[in-house]
């Protein structure tokens, strides 16, 4: 039974969450103190985050923060709010999905469940490190690594980084990185796809590799792969 930690203050919207999750098997709890929510999240270590935005005292983007400090436990917003830049925001904070209220609950349901499956199943295949431009990836721990360092990367983009270097030099279209990530295309918006590769650029970027994830207009993205002298 997976773990999820529900913070909501609508109170009416949390029972109602709360019972339709428990449907699925799902062990839902909630928060005590909304200045605090950083002690029930480190108690309870659960296995997935839904967060509102408008919350007492601090607001979801807060609170996201606080947690990408600590962990990278997979997270979806919801909100009310329809203004596209909270949807970038969230995605730039390390969310995982959004999803705008009022929602129907077979979407929901649809996006925890594919969250779940890639984040936790993923992590428990047998996944040999990956050599990438000299660096190596990890992508039981989600990390790369070369001279300059290591960087932490979240789920989905070590995923997406996943599906561009199997096929290294060559085009994988939006749709299919799309359709492997969140499963089915229809609950995930090609804008929030964007968002994940400029974030994943920029965290290689830390690493001098930036450059080699390309944008090819019309077609989708390629990790290039270059040649070194000694190769």
């Amino acid at each position: 039974m997976s773990t999820i930690l529900l913070i909501e203050d609508d109170t009416s919207l949390f029972q109602e969450i709360k019972e339709q999750l428990a449907s699925w098997d799902y062990a839902v709890y909630g928060v005590y103190d909304f200045g605090d929510i950083m002690q029930d999240f480190t108690s309870l270590k659960p296995d997935l985050v839904i967060i509102d935005i408008q919350l007492p005292k601090y607001d979801g983007f807060h609170w996201c923060r606080m947690i990408r400090t600590h962990s990278n436990v997979p997270i979806i917003f919801l909100s009310s709010r329809d203004h596209p830049t909270d949807m970038v925001m969230s995605m730039q904070l390390g969310a995982d999905d959004y999803v705008q209220k009022p929602f129907h609950f077979d979407v929901l349901i649809a996006k925890i469940q594919a969250i779940l499956r890639r984040t936790y199943d993923y992590n428990n295949e047998q996944v040999e490190l990956r050599t990438w431009n000299n660096a190596t990836i990890d992508y039981a721990k989600n990390t790369v690594t070369n001279e300059q360092g290591t960087i932490e990367l979240t789920k989905n983009e070590s995923y997406i980084l996943k599906c561009l270097t199997e096929r290294k030099n060559e085009v994988v279209s939006r749709e299919e990185i799309i359709q492997k990530l969140w499963d089915d295309e229809r609950f995930i918006s090609d804008n929030t796809l964007t968002v994940n590769v400029n974030r994943l650029r920029k965290r290689l970027g830390e690493l001098g590799l930036s450059g080699f994830i390309e944008t090819k207009v019309g077609q989708g993205y390629q990790a290039k792969e270059a040649t070194y002298p000694y190769d």
